[in-house]
């Protein structure tokens, strides 16, 4: 987790790209985290951005 959101958007993008798979961006009690988007359950998160390894991220809202 993270409290710098640049921080976590660059994190996101290189463990998509490593990963090869969809991750997704998302903040919970005001720190940032990353998952593989197929990882992320739970009804106390936000997602902010979705992270493609091929197209880069986009804002999820």
């Amino acid at each position: 987790m993270s409290n710098d959101l640049s921080l976590a958007q660059n994190a996101a993008l290189q463990l998509s790209r490593t990963l090869m798979v969809l991750v997704s961006l998302f903040e919970v009690d005001g720190a940032y985290g990353v998952l593989p988007a197929d990882e992320l359950d739970g009804d106390d998160v936000t997602v902010l951005f979705e992270y493609d390894p091929f197209l880069g991220g986009r804002p999820v809202h």
